[in-house]
């Protein structure tokens, strides 16, 4: 697992590492260093917000890997690329980016039953993840918060029915 900021220790990586994920924060090794490291990378999600990373990810893809966009960005950045290299690099290497944001019904069954798989193959490590619970739809404004200002925060999740 790559992370934009924090340097090893911290939670996240403690909580990564406990799975078998090698932790590797890049405000200490570029992305560029790390696969000269390790290789190309088959799989990357980028999750940063940071404009500029997505372009460092897609230089450091694996033939054939896949680069998952995941965050938003906003401003008014911009990063000059090498467009030509990355074009030729994507084709000839069969490479696949692309940007998601929506989830049906099914993905969130899906996301359920993963919780359970990690619960059983790994107990106790899904309620080290899971660290910040919002109560309440009507507590959106400090669910928000908790996402956009709580340093801390591995996951923030809802609860929406005590009940079920």
């Amino acid at each position: 697992m790559l992370s934009p900021a924090l340097p090893k220790p911290n939670p996240k990586a403690e909580l990564m590492e406990e799975i078998g994920v090698h932790y590797i924060s890049t405000k200490e090794q570029p992305l560029k260093d790390v696969a000269k490291q390790f290789g190309g990378f088959d799989l990357i999600v980028e999750a940063t917000g940071v404009s500029s990373v997505v372009f460092e990810a897609a230089g450091v893809l694996a033939k054939n890997g896949i680069l998952v966009l995941a965050s938003i960005t906003g401003g008014d950045h911009t990063t000059e690329v090498a467009s030509d290299k990355l074009n030729l690099d994507f084709v000839l290497g069969n490479k696949v980016m692309f940007g998601t944001v929506n989830a049906h019904r099914g993905y969130f069954e899906m996301g359920i039953s993963d919780f359970a798989q990690s619960e059983l193959a790994y107990p106790g490590w899904l309620t080290k993840l899971l660290t910040h619970p919002v109560k309440g739809l009507e507590n959106f404004a400090d669910m928000l918060r908790v996402l956009m200002e709580d340093k801390e925060a591995i996951k923030a999740y809802l609860i929406i029915n005590e009940d079920t």
